[in-house]
């Protein structure tokens, strides 16, 4: 009888954030243009605000009548969503590219954790992209984070990341069996952008788009947060949108996975697991 042998989550996790991080801190000007370039957006949105809050009126009273917290939020936010949508498809295609993806997984480690170490570095450093975001917005630009509800912006966090990362998955699955992806990344991105609530309140688009709306994720996502950031608003007034959260997370998650691990099977039998 033959051991199959074992392998440790953390370790697997571990090994991918070297990989990448290692990857990441070789090209030291990117890394520090792309610093450069949060600043600038902030500023660019900073002074937009100063234009747009005169005339905004009541669409922004919910969120302080300040129209800069609303969008740098959204803008932050809104990160972790491209991360979700791209991050996923991005290393695998890499990986199929580099020729690593065929051997992952011929190994005994389970395509769930694969899927998951793959994007881990790309959720961490959105994560950090976002802290400098709400740094400068805080530290220079007036954003008033002093009534947040920080526990439970990070629990609308965590779902959000999953809800996001179960279309990115599912995103991938499909890049595999299809190869070529980016018109159906730029769908969603797109469709994100124009209703999900990032850049204005979904309050002001026609019904049918409000519909629209009531079907993504980010839309629950950022009013939620925007809430328990900006209003410090309670359990009991976040509990609709982090129900409808929580919803996709349990519906899409094992759906995304399960469609994956078809991909993976149909491009190994028809041995393109290693072409893109």
């Amino acid at each position: 009888m033959i051991n199959q042998p074992t392998f440790k989550p953390s370790n697997l996790l571990w090994s991918f954030l070297a990989r990448d991080f290692y990857t990441e801190v070789s090209y030291r000007l990117a890394f520090v243009v792309s610093i450069g370039g949060i600043l600038l957006r902030a500023l660019v949105f900073f002074f937009l605000s100063q234009f747009i809050n005169a005339i905004a009126g009541p669409n922004l009273d919910l969120y302080n009548g300040d129209y800069f917290s609303f969008v740098i939020i959204g803008i932050a936010l809104g990160g972790y969503f491209s991360t979700g949508l791209t991050g996923f498809a991005d290393a695998l295609r890499q990986s199929q590219t580099t020729g690593t993806l065929e051997a992952m997984m011929m190994t005994p480690v389970p395509v769930a954790w694969i899927v998951v170490g793959s994007a881990a570095w790309s959720y961490v450093y959105t994560t950090f992209r976002v802290l400098v975001y709400l740094v400068i917005g805080v530290l220079l630009l007036g954003l008033d984070l002093s009534r947040a509800n920080f526990p439970a912006a990070l629990l609308i966090l965590l779902l959000s990341v999953v809800a996001f990362a179960s279309i990115g998955i599912l995103t991938a699955g499909i890049i595999m069996v299809i190869k070529r992806g980016e018109p159906i990344t730029g769908l969603f991105a797109n469709l994100a952008n124009l209703v999900g609530g990032v850049f204005y309140p979904v309050a002001i688009l026609p019904g049918w788009l409000q519909l629209i709306a009531g079907l993504l994720p980010i839309t629950y996502s950022m009013r939620a947060m925007r809430a328990a950031l900006l209003t410090g608003a309670s359990w009991a007034e976040l509990a609709g949108d982090m129900l409808a959260l929580l919803l996709f997370c349990l519906v899409l998650f094992p759906l995304s996975l399960f469609l994956f691990r078809f991909a993976v099977d149909r491009a190994r039998v028809d041995g393109s697991l290693a072409h893109y």
